[in-house]
Formats: structure tokens, sequence, C-alpha cells
């Protein structure tokens, strides 16, 4: 097979399937890595074309799904401009960068996320304790007995905690909050999907998920948010090699 080079980057031409997926990839990969900075121009559909062995319908495709990220803007009949994804894009892009050790190690990535949701999940008890109405925080109540039943098992633990925090998320009235927990519980980064000896302590833990709901029954905000936090502290990862629980 032939390689295309394009300012300087040599790209293997991509095999049929899923085309527009690949240049997707590696088109995002460059821009994200900086390869492609800020500001500068995309080459040409046809160059893109030809430079990954693919029709001009596959490169479209590729260049509406990064300009949905917020990683191009694509002017009609013009160039295609690189943005600053750090200013333009949002957690979308993070759920489609699982795959790209070489952008944004795996390990990297689940700690963001474990942060963001610890950080998410506090506020949400807070605002839950504070806002929800009876129906809502009975839901909380009865979701956190579903979690403690299915104990020991922990698939079926961490798929009840799930919908323990989308009751509590739901209670606390932040439609921001529960749209990106939509996209933490989802995609390839998950955190239902993450290695569960990085939540085994978390998901066992039936004591303090039972003492957050009663928190939030109660009406008492401060100490929801607490217990929450605790409860979400984000686990030290494991030296690589070292032996998993």
């Amino acid at each position: 097979m032939v390689r295309g080079t394009l300012l300087g980057m040599t790209f293997e031409p991509l095999s049929r399937h899923s085309v527009s997926d690949q240049v997707f990839g590696r088109l995002r990969d460059a821009i994200v890595s900086g390869r492609y900075p800020s500001g500068d121009s995309l080459p040409s559909e046809r160059e893109l074309a030809t430079a990954f062995g693919v029709n001009r319908h596959a490169i479209r495709e590729a260049l509406r799904r990064l300009q949905q990220l917020g990683l191009v803007r694509v002017s009609q009949g013009g160039a295609t401009r690189v943005l600053d994804w750090r200013a333009t894009a949002g957690l979308d892009l993070a759920m489609t960068l699982a795959g790209s050790e070489d952008v944004l190690p795996v390990e990297t990535l689940i700690r963001d996320v474990l942060e963001m949701r610890a950080c998410i999940g506090a506020d949400a008890a807070r605002l839950c304790a504070q806002r929800a109405g009876d129906q809502a925080r009975r839901a909380v109540v009865a979701a956190v007995e579903a979690y403690a039943a299915a104990a020991p098992d922990l698939a079926a633990m961490g798929a009840a905690d799930r919908d323990l925090w989308r009751r509590i998320i739901e209670g606390s009235g932040n439609v921001a909050y529960l749209l990106a927990y939509n996209s933490l519980t989802a995609g390839d980064v998950a955190v239902g999907h993450m290695p569960l000896p990085r939540r085994t302590a978390e998901l066992l833990d039936v004591t303090a998920h039972r003492n957050l709901a009663a928190l939030i029954a109660a009406g008492d905000a401060e100490g929801a948010e607490r217990v929450a936090r605790t409860l979400l502290a984000v686990p030290a990862a494991q030296p690589k090699g070292s032996a998993r629980p």
C-alpha cells in the first residue's frame, strides 16, 4: 500500500472497514496532540482523501464529527480551521479518547473521570438534601436498599449503585449534572466499565451508602456532601505490575 503524506506527517492508507471512523480518529488525535496546532488549516478534502486512500464522502463525515466535537470549524467552500480544543470541546471529546493511549493514557483518563464524578456527586448529594421533594427522597432510600440487597455481587452492586446516583442527581434538580452523569456512565470510559479493583472499597461500603441516603432523607445537606465526598474519593492507581486485589 502506498503511504500518503500531509505537511510532513505520514498516514497509512486505511482498510475499507469504517473508514470515516478511522479518518476521524486519526485527525482527532493529530489535533488533540498538537500535530495540527490551533489556527492551522487542515488539508483540503481532496488531499485528505488521497492521503488516507478513501473517498471524499468518508472525509466529509469525519470532518463533520470533528466539528461537532469542537475541534475544527468547517467553512462552506473554504478552509477547515483547527480550533483550540481546550476552549471549544466538551466532555464528549474525553469519551472518544478512551482508545488513544498515545494522546491521553487511559489511566490518566480514568483518574480524571473519577475526580469529576467525585466533585459532581458530592455537590449533587448536597443539593438533593436541600431541594428534593418527598418522592425523590423516598426514591433515594429505595435505591440504596436495592443496592444493599445486591451484595456481595460486585457487578450487581455496581449497577444498583449507578441507579442510586441517578436518583440523587435527579433529586438535585441540576440538569447540567444530569447530562454530565449520562456522559460519565456511557462509552468506553464509563465509570461502570472501569476495572472493579478501582472501586471495590467504594462499592462494598454499604454503611456509607445507607448513611448518605439517610442524610439526604433528613435534609442534612452538609452531612450528605461530606459523606458523598469521602465515599467517592479517588483511589490511587496501582503501579503497573503490582498485584490486584
